[in-house]
């Protein structure tokens, strides 16, 4: 039996212990006689800590003077700031939105039946790398409640801060060189077990890192600080 036929044999026999032993989750993507070829998965996960913070502090205001809105909104925001400014944000990490007053008696589809005639709102934004200090603030505004402040306008501000994670680049290459080990240690151990040596890449595929929240989500909406990156590699070796 020459060198080529006793190649096949072994890798016909170990094929099947292989296939036996290994599955998708555990790296094994797909085995091929035809070309004496395996394709492999590699998995690497990391949680994260977020490096940024969006807090959208929103307020809002109702009655039926135009004048005395405006005044109250005015009177809202300058406690929101004066409260972050008291928790150590600075001017650089703060923006004040325009104050917004509607008339819903002035639109196409008012109705007459309206408690107040005139409802405003208005923002302010905290920007800031701080994320544990945001974190922190957003625990605090009781005050600002118990003050007659309503919070959370338009939908906005009542759910937290948005917490990102900007050095995405700095974590990318580490994690997928983690994934690219991963799979080349499975290949290694397929092809030992199929009585094959591992041969040269035909084929790769780095994949799209995936960020989720570390609450269980499967997507990251932004509420969660820590974040959870995955990505999953598939490469296609030769075997020899």
């Amino acid at each position: 039996m020459n060198t080529l036929s006793r190649l096949i044999a072994a890798l016909l026999v170990g094929a099947g212990i292989a296939v036996a032993g290994f599955s998708v989750s555990q790296g094994l993507e797909r085995f091929r006689m035809s070309d004496r070829s395996v394709t492999v998965k590699g998995l690497a996960e990391k949680d994260v800590e977020s490096d940024f913070a969006i807090w959208t502090l929103s307020f809002r205001r109702a009655g039926n003077e135009f004048g005395t809105v405006q005044q109250a909104l005015a009177a809202d925001r300058e406690k929101v700031l004066a409260f972050l400014k008291e928790r150590g944000f600075t001017d650089a990490e703060l923006e004040a939105r325009p104050l917004q007053v509607q008339d819903l008696m002035a639109r196409d589809y008012a109705q007459g039946n309206v408690p107040f005639r005139f409802n405003g709102s208005g923002q302010v934004l905290v920007k800031t790398n701080r994320v544990a200090d945001v974190a922190s603030a957003a625990l605090a505004v009781d005050p600002l409640i118990q003050g007659g402040i309503q919070l959370g306008g338009d939908g906005e501000g009542a759910s937290g801060p948005r917490y990102q994670l900007r050095g995405f680049n700095d974590i990318k290459a580490p994690l997928l060189a983690e994934a690219t080990r991963n799979a080349r240690e499975q290949a290694d151990k397929f092809a030992a077990e199929a009585g094959a040596s591992l041969g040269p890449l035909k084929n790769a595929n780095q994949g799209a890192i995936r960020i989720t929240g570390t609450d269980g989500n499967d997507f990251d909406d932004g509420s969660s600080r820590s974040k959870r990156l995955r990505v999953v590699s598939t490469f296609e070796y030769e075997l020899e």
